[in-house]
Parts: structure tokens; sequence; C-alpha cells
């Protein structure tokens, strides 16, 4: 059994609840443990995550938000840079899911989040498990 940490930046509560529902199934249903830590925003994910990673306790992590498309270049930059920091983390070896929606409206938003329709809390789970076990067979 590992332990997993999901890092959710809580901002649409009702997608977040969807996309934390699908990953927290996903894991448990694999037999892992889960916690869950909430951040004020996406740019916040990567360096919580990396926090996380030098305290050594978790063996992956689940990056979970949504983004929606405003009327700025804001959305560019969180959706640009949060993922550029969990990539570059992934290249550090860390076993890291995406689960953060960059998405045009609530619509979107909502059929993505919902595990019953394309539930991408419980595929960015999937993802870190998957690299987690990848990192182990590369390790030894």
């Amino acid at each position: 059994m590992a332990k997993f940490l999901i890092v959710e930046a809580r901002f649409y509560d009702e997608f977040n609840d969807l996309l934390i529902a699908g990953a927290r199934k996903a894991l448990e249903d694999a037999g892992h443990s889960v916690e869950m830590l909430t951040v004020p925003g996406a740019l916040e994910i990567p360096g919580t995550i990396s926090l996380a990673a030098e305290a050594g306790e978790y063996d992956g992590y689940v990056a979970l938000g949504v983004v929606i498309r405003g009327e700025t270049y804001h959305f560019e930059i969180v959706a640009g840079e949060s993922a550029r920091g969990i990539m570059a983390l992934t290249m550090d070896g860390i076993a890291i899911g995406n689960g953060i929606l960059t998405v045009e409206n609530d619509d979107q938003a909502r059929v993505r989040a919902d595990p019953a329709q394309k539930d991408k809390g419980g595929e960015a789970a999937k993802a870190a498990m998957a690299l987690m076990k990848l990192a182990d067979r590369f390790a030894g």
C-alpha cells in the first residue's frame, strides 16, 4: 500500500468535489491511503508538492483544480505555469498525476470533473499510480 497526497486548489467547490471523488476512489480502490491538502490556487500546487516531496512522506501526488478562461491573460499564466511546475517536478522523478482542468466554461469543467463522465480526477490518480510503479521499476 502506497501513500498519496491529493493537493487541490479550492476555487470551484462543485467541480473540485467531483475531481476529488474520482481521484480518491481510484486510489482507494487500488488499496492506497490518501491524504488531502488544500492550497489557495493552481499556481501554489507545484510548490506545495515540492515541499511535501522533500519531507518524503508520500509515494505519489495528485494535483487537482479548475482554471476557467476569463477575460484576461491570467488564464494562460495560471494554466501554463502550473503545468510547467508540475512537469518540472515529474522530470525530477516525483510521481504526479495532473488533474488541473483548464477549460473554457462551467459546462466543460463539469463534464471533465464528473466521475460518471470524463473522470479527470480518477485519470490523474491513475497516472500518478502508473508513474509511481515506473519509479519503483527504475529505482531497483
